[in-house]
């Protein structure tokens, strides 16, 4: 296979190594005293600005013309999770030291376990292509990086990382504040059947967990928690640009016991945990003011190896799961911002300024 690069899954081994173990945080535990002020972005958006930096300084003319665009630009939330081609630069069409600082980007962003989910996904790829007998469209380094904007302090820009089952947007600010959403994470085969990766699933605890949490509610509690009908065969957001609360359902957190809660919150630290602590302090301290308000809504089956689906909503986010297609292997998972998504609440006085953006 000549198109793939050699020694792609050494060097993300090897990456993945680098990134600094973080304690995790004891589930549904309200943020510590003093923790907004220690886990302020300001660190993490100059690390991204930096190696953003880096990467566009080692690219030649004609592979900048195809990896940067406006901050304004319609391609900037023109987001897919399916295998089309896209706008960007693929990892393919870089260099073994170019595709270096793009891991580099993606660890400035990513914790430990968001950069093996997202890698692990990218390798289905391979498994893919043994299984549909070399299909040129699946590829592990038809993957797309796209910059929008100038990298630069004290300015707006954003960056995306895309392709097959992984849709990674960030959004900064003027003033260091991020975005992160939409972020997307899906897996096909959701798990390997055959050959030397026999039993790896991409994404085990998003499934397992929201499965041992319906399985614990008591029948008064399913009652309210497991919408009437089918699941659907795909997320319900699906890939809108803006989306807004879904119909009130499920069960509330408050009608949920300690341990049920607990449960829950591990669910959602399994989408917000893709990023490194101070990235999404934020997001966490939005979703504990609002932990009263959060639902969890479940339709199809509670069984191992059936279609379901759920969804946890609070006042200012969603995180959506489905897992129907492919006889219940092939589930796909969202974090989606009613407010935020692609940096709509940040760029209000960019994009006043701005009177191109769209």
């Amino acid at each position: 296979m000549s198109h793939f690069k050699p020694s792609f899954f050494l060097r993300a081994a090897l990456l993945l190594a680098t990134f600094p173990a973080v304690a995790p945080a004891e589930p549904g535990a309200a943020p510590a005293e003093g923790a907004t002020a220690l886990a302020s972005p300001v660190v993490a958006v100059a690390d991204m600005t930096a190696a953003a930096r880096n990467l566009l300084a080692a690219l030649d003319e004609t592979q900048r013309a195809k990896a940067v665009f406006s901050l304004t630009a319609d391609e900037r939330q023109n987001w897919h999770f399916v295998p089309l081609d896209r706008q960007g630069i693929t990892l393919g069409e870089l260099r073994p030291e170019q595709d270096h600082l793009v891991y580099g980007l993606l660890g400035s962003a990513l914790s430990a376990e968001g950069w093996r989910k997202t890698t692990t996904i990218m390798s289905l790829e391979k498994v893919l292509f043994d299984l549909e007998n070399s299909s040129p469209k699946r590829n592990p380094e038809k993957y797309y990086l796209a910059i929008f904007g100038e990298p630069k302090a004290g300015q707006a820009w954003g960056w995306r990382f895309e392709g097959h089952h992984l849709s990674l947007n960030f959004t900064i600010a003027a003033d260091a504040t991020v975005s992160l959403t939409p972020s997307f994470l899906g897996a096909n085969p959701g798990e390997v059947k055959d050959g030397p990766r026999a039993g790896l699933r991409a994404l085990a605890s998003e499934e397992d967990l929201a499965l041992d949490l319906v399985r614990s509610l008591t029948p008064d509690q399913q009652k309210a928690a497991i919408v009437p009908g089918e699941a659907p065969a795909e997320l319900l957001t699906a890939q809108e640009v803006r989306v807004q609360p879904l119909a009130p359902a499920g069960i509330p957190a408050s009608a949920l016991n300690d341990a049920q809660r607990a449960q829950l919150w591990q669910i959602i630290e399994e989408y917000v945990d893709r990023y490194r602590p101070d990235l999404t302090a934020a997001a966490k301290a939005s979703l504990h003011r609002d932990g009263g308000k959060l639902s969890f809504a479940w339709m199809g089956s509670t069984a191992t190896g059936e279609g379901h689906y759920y969804r946890i909503q609070s006042p200012q986010f969603l995180f959506e799961y489905d897992n129907t297609q492919n006889n219940a292997r092939h589930p796909h998972a969202v974090w989606r911002d009613f407010n935020g998504d692609f940096g709509a609440d940040l760029l209000k006085d960019h994009y006043q300024k701005n009177h191109s953006a769209k």
